[in-house]
């Protein structure tokens, strides 16, 4: 007799307060049109540091004047569809202690060329911009105070891109992606409801390739839209939670050229739960927070156990190994808008009677492509991803290799690719098997 699966299900995020991708032309994207018709082209490109020539992971590429954006991979790489009625404006490309660089969109090449874009490092001496003693801890409130200043005093109606993966050990054992429909609530007033809901979406998993355990990420794309702590972490920026950490200023950087102060917070030795430790990017002049990057301090792995993990099997150890998270804005207007997160969680699995440990890491991510602040309306909570959902039990299996049609997607980083080409062919093996 076959052993049964038993069930392990862990969320990204540690507490319920805190806590590839895709762009999009236009609404007649949704239409099912074909790129002729709607008269858009691809870029495609790959950032890269212009003295060593590595790649810039998770830089922003941004068609000016529109709302058409995207990230790059874990390669530093990136696909994106205009509009030919933008064929006259900018790509603008920028990265954290990186000159931006605007090119016409014109001047770029098409038809499956890679660009290769070189940005610049931009340092910036400290005493250039510290010309007193600041205290990092008065910068961060000024950054709390100002949210309903620098941030979107609109709801917006965005179109994003979601995918989660998970790897036991160095292999991928489930992919998921999805095309997600997210109401996003303003900053300024006590409205501060997002809701998603998936517009399409795709899995393949190798359940084989799991022993006995069938691993379950609980969450989705709430989980990650969470990760605007400007607006949703109340354990990491607010001024309340000011009173767990310890700050410091580590350096200051450019980020879409614009001078910002790096402060590096940890939680206060006295404090005896769990908390996060990281890196605030704020800006100089207005004290806009327009990036983070943190983790969760695993010192007491028992704690943190607990907290992450939802349900085990019993003879079962589960031990969070890494936890960690990003955060990115990006300014229109005048107004600075969520762009962009992600997550990453790595697990020790260990049973009582076997000698070797398995390892589990899971990644969670999504991209705002699209959004609009014109006749913007709330989701139906019947419709709205639910945090206790499993994404992957919410949509289909991978089949069709023209399932996002003409979407713009960015390709996933190789491995990932190959996995999804190896789980498609399982699947449709299986598919014959069962005639």
């Amino acid at each position: 007799m076959k052993n049964l699966k038993r069930v392990l299900t862990v969320v990204l995020f540690a507490l319920p307060l805190i806590a590839a991708q895709i762009t999009y032309a236009g609404e007649e994207a949704r239409k099912g049109k074909n790129d002729q018709d709607q008269g858009v082209f691809s870029i495609r490109g790959k950032v890269v540091d212009s003295e060593t020539g590595s790649p810039l992971v998770f830089a922003s590429v941004a068609v000016k004047e529109t709302n058409v954006a995207t990230v790059t991979n874990i390669d530093g790489e990136f696909l994106i569809k205009i509009p030919e009625a933008d064929n006259s404006k900018n790509l603008e490309i920028s990265f954290l202690g990186y000159k931006n660089k605007v090119i016409p969109i014109f001047q770029l090449k098409n038809d499956g060329f890679k660009n290769v874009i070189q940005l610049d490092p931009a340092p910036i001496p400290i005493k250039e911009i510290i010309v007193r003693p600041l205290d990092p801890e008065e910068i961060v409130r000024k950054a709390i105070s100002n949210i309903g200043k620098n941030y979107e005093d609109k709801p917006n109606l965005m179109t994003a891109f979601y995918r989660e993966t998970i790897r036991k050990n160095r292999t991928y054992v489930s992919i998921g992606e999805a095309a997600v429909e997210i109401f996003k609530a303003p900053y300024n007033n006590d409205l501060r409801f997002d809701g998603g809901r998936i517009y399409k979406g795709r899995k393949g998993s190798d359940v084989s390739k799991m022993d006995t355990v069938l691993f379950k990420l609980q969450g989705g794309p709430v989980s990650v839209l969470q990760l605007d702590i400007v607006k949703n972490t109340e354990s990491i920026f607010t001024m309340d939670a000011m009173k767990y950490y310890d700050y410091s200023i580590k350096s200051v950087i450019e980020i879409d050229n614009k001078p910002h102060y790096v402060i590096d917070f940890i939680q206060k030795p006295s404090v005896d739960f769990p908390l996060f430790m990281g890196s605030f990017f704020i800006e100089t002049g207005t004290y806009a927070l327009t990036e983070a990057e943190f983790g969760f301090n695993l010192s007491d792995k028992e704690a943190v156990s607990s907290i992450f993990i939802k349900k085990k099997p019993l003879g079962m150890e589960v031990t969070p190994e890494v936890a960690t998270y990003r955060t990115k804005y990006r300014e229109q207007d005048g107004k600075l808008h969520f762009i962009y997160s992600r997550a990453e969680v790595k697990f020790k699995v260990n049973w009582k009677k076997k000698l070797f440990n398995t390892y589990y890491t899971t990644m969670s991510e999504i991209a705002i492509t699209d959004r609009t602040d014109q006749e913007v309306i709330r989701i139906p909570s019947k419709d709205r991803i639910k945090y206790t959902d499993v994404f992957t039990e919410k949509v289909d299996a991978f089949t069709d290799p023209e399932f996002w049609g003409d979407y713009n997607v960015i390709e996933p980083d190789q491995s990932i690719e190959s996995a999804i080409r190896r789980l498609s062919r399982k699947l449709k093996f299986s598919d014959r098997t069962d005639l």
